[in-house]
């Protein structure tokens, strides 16, 4: 083989491994785009789905799979425009699956509407996930639990959200009643100034009243007699 042939075929391995590489990286820009797009379409109140992983999981899971994927769409590797977006909301996710009392709120919800599922197909609550008669159902009994799951959380959402409105407006309206005893308490005041201030004019006013009274009592005693 001629030394020109050699070096024809080196670089034209040289090209097929830099074309790899630049389809590699293409790929995996393209796959990171693609999870941000899922965690933005995620149902934002249940962190198991933003987070893609089951309910089952354990603690150490959890921060397993925040790693790879905080990893796979940090903004620094990402060129989504809305990575940034995905990735708060994701850490987000790993925070309240981490908060022991949130976690058990949350899946204090999830196994009613397990519950309420398994009802409405006639099985015990106490059926399991390997439970035959639950691998053939349409839609998916996973895919029915996440829905009824769904719901149930959106009905926790709104009454919380409520209660922090009418928390609001009893603060309000507590915040309305100080203002005006602070307003009455300043009227007061102000009337005790004026009250005070006018105290002579008040006395000179019933002095003089007095004098003249007593003036129209003698001139009348005077024309009497």
């Amino acid at each position: 083989m001629s030394s020109s042939a050699s070096t024809s075929k080196t670089t034209a391995s040289v090209d097929e491994a830099e074309i790899e590489k630049l389809l590699s990286r293409e790929a995996s820009a393209f796959q990171r785009e693609i999870e941000v797009e899922r965690i933005l379409k995620a149902f934002k109140l249940n962190p198991y789905d933003i987070l893609d992983i089951e309910e089952a999981a354990t603690a150490d899971g959890i921060k397993k799979k925040y790693r790879q994927i905080s990893l796979f769409i940090h903004p620094d590797k990402c060129p989504h425009a809305r990575a940034p977006e995905a990735f708060d909301i994701l850490k987000k996710a790993e925070s309240e699956l981490s908060d022991e009392k949130k976690r058990e709120e949350l899946d204090a919800v999830i196994n009613q509407a397990r519950a309420l599922v398994l009802k409405g197909l006639n099985l015990p609550i106490t059926t399991l996930d390997s439970d035959p008669k639950l691998k053939s159902l349409q839609p998916p009994f996973k895919v029915q639990l996440r829905i009824q799951s769904k719901e149930l959380l959106i009905d926790e959402e709104v009454r919380r959200r409520k209660a922090i409105k009418m928390n609001l407006a009893n603060e309000g309206l507590e915040a309305r009643k100080k203002d005006e005893e602070v307003a009455q308490r300043k009227r007061k005041v102000e009337e005790d100034k004026v009250w005070e201030d006018t105290r002579d004019e008040r006395v000179d006013s019933w002095r003089s009243f007095s004098t003249n009274s007593r003036k129209k009592k003698k001139t009348k005693a005077t024309l009497l007699g």
